[in-house]
């Protein structure tokens, strides 16, 4: 059956009205971030900026000194740029590490209340960040984790280890076990079969849970406000730092912020088919 004009209309201004909410944010502090600072109260606003300037790329990336708080901005967002790159990168690696294992556990160890204890940590996604904060702020004093690298992906982990341990079993249930059994009559053990057999299988899914594991560290705030104060301080609290007392600093966050919208769209655009082909890994046996 041919499409109406009415329904063609109706998916083009779906498709339409889902571009301009999804990238108008992002064009518009990309604007802003070329824009003087004395066009920012111009009114009535303007969507393509009258002038373009760079002078709030300079003051961030050093070209030009700026201090904020006595210390240069450059050597502020380097050491947060470095700080939300670890953080994020080891989480990841991390996450997809601990999830592989207990996922290929789950979908082909049979064991005594497998499912119940597959449901039960699933469930934690169910489980709001604000409710375990306190608890986690004690553990991590005492541990003498708070304000490291170590305690940050840690929590991190603990996050994001449910949905990637929930993605990576669909994806593990998927694969053939003939080729797993076949390995098995030759002499292979359960480790040889995992790392040399299963997982370059599933790759695409490994591929997904770690995209989405590091999207989701990348944009983090509240954890790395509360966790990461200061030594590793990440580019999501230290953008807001430039809202002070007396004035707001709109062309450095905008700047900031454009740079810091880099590394996720990056990770997104080369490797969106694996994020994909991961997802729906599962859907078809």
């Amino acid at each position: 059956m041919k499409p109406t004009l009415l329904h063609r209309l109706s998916i083009w201004t779906g498709v339409v009205v889902l571009l301009v909410w999804s990238l108008g944010p992002i064009y518009w502090t990309v604007m802003s971030s070329v824009t003087p600072t004395d066009d920012f109260s111009v009114r009535p606003i303007h969507f393509f900026p009258q002038h373009f300037t760079f002078d709030h790329y300079s003051r961030l990336l050093g070209i030009d000194v700026a201090r904020i708080g006595g210390v240069e901005v450059w050597r502020q967002f380097r050491a947060a740029l470095v700080n939300s790159v670890i953080t994020s990168a080891g989480a990841t690696l991390l996450c997809v590490a601990i999830s592989s294992l207990g996922a290929y556990a789950f979908a082909r160890i049979r064991f005594p209340g497998r499912n119940a204890l597959f449901g039960l940590v699933v469930a934690t996604l169910a489980i709001p960040a604000y409710a375990v904060l306190i608890p986690l702020y004690q553990i991590m004093i005492k541990m003498h984790l708070v304000d490291t690298y170590v305690g940050v992906a840690l929590i991190y982990v603990s996050a994001y280890l449910p949905l990637s341990l929930w993605l990576l079993r669909s994806v593990f249930d998927a694969l053939p076990l003939a080729l797993e059994e076949a390995a098995q009559l030759d002499g292979a053990g359960r480790l040889y079969i995992f790392f040399k057999i299963v997982l370059p299988l599933a790759g695409p899914g490994l591929t997904a849970a770690a995209i989405l594991t590091f999207l989701g560290a990348w944009g983090q705030y509240l954890v790395p406000l509360i966790f990461s104060p200061q030594a590793t301080k990440p580019l999501t609290v230290l953008i807001p730092e430039f809202v002070t007392k007396n004035f707001i600093d709109y062309g450095l966050i905008t700047a900031s912020g454009s740079i810091a919208i880099v590394v996720p769209a990056v990770v997104v655009i080369f490797l969106n088919r694996y994020l994909v082909s991961g997802l729906l890994a599962g859907s078809v046996k």
